[in-house]
């Protein structure tokens, strides 16, 4: 398939129906964790809408109708937890998301589902200033679907050397704000150590109250490390930290900030 792939989710607990519109590996940042082989600066293809629906029926007839979960997924993740726009770049750079968000509500309807599984957007935000993005992520919201929003670190410089990118927090607030205004948005942040210190480490109070700031707007947090490999030129400078690092950054959020913080180590 070229834009539908199933996956046993670690931070969704059980299986994740992604859809992938940069099947180019182009992306418009460039994440030093990243797991995408061959990276490439830049934007995705045009969609092939019809090939894409017949995609996505059929990945679903294997998982309600077939025996795909019997096969191959372990019993306590045998459940459809999302459909998330994911994959191998930014999926709100394609020009044609919002008519994907159409089609993946018209592909669930097929099957009559007493609950279907939530819409999720695993999103950079970088451009939610687009009138055609917010559309989409509006379209997800009248789902009651999510929004997952890449925030890695509050302060420019620091953004730069994880993202590839540096924007004022400003600038991302505002973006994180408006998301959570079309769509229940988690903040969703990776940690992880470079160079064997921890990326927090400088700047545990600019994020802080960045969060702060964005609590009225978003449900809560992501906080997840490093459990596969980098495939960046960078991942030999990268290292995980100890699941109970996690848990103790995750308490100083919850208590700091009073946000829902849930942790993948």
């Amino acid at each position: 398939m070229a834009y539908v792939y199933p996956v046993v989710s670690r931070r969704a607990g059980g299986v994740s129906v992604g859809i992938n519109l940069n099947p180019n590996n182009a992306c418009n940042w460039r994440c030093i964790y990243c797991q995408v082989p061959d990276l490439q600066r830049g934007g995705p293809p045009s969609i092939d809408l019809g090939q894409l629906e017949a995609e996505l029926f059929d990945m679903l007839s294997q998982l309600y109708r077939g025996d795909y979960l019997a096969q191959h997924v372990p019993p306590e993740a045998r459940r459809v937890v999302d459909i998330a726009f994911s994959g191998n770049g930014e999926p709100t750079s394609a020009a044609e998301f919002p008519l994907v968000v159409d089609i993946v509500g018209r592909v669930l309807g097929r099957f009559n589902l007493p609950a279907p599984p939530r819409i999720c957007l695993i999103t950079n935000g970088s451009l939610l200033d687009r009138e055609e993005v917010q559309a989409g992520i509006g379209k997800i919201g009248a789902t009651s679907g999510e929004v997952w929003f890449k925030v890695d670190a509050a302060d420019s410089d620091r953004m730069k050397q994880i993202n590839g990118v540096g924007y004022e927090p400003t600038k991302v607030l505002r973006r994180l704000k408006r998301c959570g205004e079309l769509c229940e948005t988690w903040v969703q942040t990776c940690w992880f150590a470079l160079d064997g210190q921890s990326i927090m480490a400088a700047e545990a109070d600019a994020y802080m109250d960045f969060l702060t700031n964005a609590k009225d707007f978003v449900a809560g947090v992501h906080l997840y490390g490093l459990a596969r490999p980098s495939l960046q030129a960078e991942a030999p400078r990268l290292s995980a930290l100890p699941a109970e690092q996690l848990e103790s950054l995750a308490a100083h959020i919850r208590q700091k900030t009073g946000l829902t913080v849930q942790v993948s180590p």
